[in-house]
């Protein structure tokens, strides 16, 4: 990967860094190329179990590179449009990725940057982390990053922060729920490698699965008939695997399971 992705490789995790410290690590368009192929590669690579998101220096990702949003003014509607399809493809990636993935988040996170706290699975704060949805302030919105802001804090919640654009700190995105938990800023590393533990005591696939699953129900919600049905064909087929077979076997047995060999370290 390029200087603006670092991708170190720990075992069976994978951490991915915005490494734009001087900017805060604002993306622009080849950023969101990068970080997307790199996303694609990970999904297919069975050594790999999770993944973290970070940022390297002050902040974890302010948003969109002003230069670039000034250049993208002067493009044409199809050219921002096209632009825009391409964030929505790493926004997509992110979410549907078919490994666990976790968000450390300190420093700033704002715009596009609060999108991809959204679509991870786990995200952690440091306490001195500052949030917000700030495009309202420039005539915009978060249009693109909104399917998973608003999955992430519910419409009543996106209606202030996207209608303001104001900043929230990191015990307002607990409360709001975009972030799973806050701890002190030199605990950060210790609270993700906590999570990262308990992923590796899971079966590898039921983690993975676990999003697809949570995306469905909420889905088909209203069509409870077919729920039932695509539910029950999802646990008849973990259970007739050769990963739900090892998992009763081994809670019977009173043994840990094989996979817990190769932990999400």
């Amino acid at each position: 990967m390029n200087a603006a992705l670092l991708v170190n490789r720990r075992g069976a995790v994978a951490t991915l860094q915005l490494n734009r410290p001087g900017l805060h690590n604002a993306f622009d368009a080849a950023l969101i190329d990068t970080l997307t192929r790199a996303l694609e590669a990970l999904a297919t690579d069975p050594d790999v179990r999770a993944v973290v998101l970070a940022g390297a220096g002050p902040s974890f990702s302010a948003g969109a590179d002003l230069q670039w949003m000034r250049a993208m003014a002067g493009a044409s509607q199809e050219e921002n449009r096209q632009d825009a399809l391409a964030l929505a493809r790493l926004m997509r990636t992110l979410d549907e990725l078919p490994k666990p993935t976790l968000a450390r988040v300190h420093g700033a996170s704002f715009g596009g940057g609060v999108g991809l706290v959204a679509c991870c699975d786990i995200a952690i704060a440091a306490e001195g982390a500052r949030f917000g949805l700030t495009e309202s302030r420039l005539g915009l919105l978060p249009a693109v990053i909104s399917p998973y802001v608003v999955a992430a804090i519910g419409p009543r919640q996106a209606r202030r922060w996207f209608a303001t654009g104001e900043h929230f700190d990191a015990a307002t995105a607990l409360r709001i729920g975009l972030v799973h938990q806050v701890v002190a800023a030199d605990a950060l590393d210790a609270a993700v490698q906590a999570q990262l533990d308990l992923l590796g005591k899971a079966g590898p696939v039921a983690a993975a699965s676990a999003k697809a699953l949570v995306r469905e129900v909420h889905a088909g919600a209203g069509d409870r008939d077919a729920l039932d049905r695509a539910n029950a064909g999802l646990i008849a087929a973990l259970r007739a695997s050769d990963e739900g077979r090892e998992g009763l076997s081994a809670f019977l047995d009173k043994r840990p399971p094989r996979w817990t060999s190769g932990e999400a370290r």
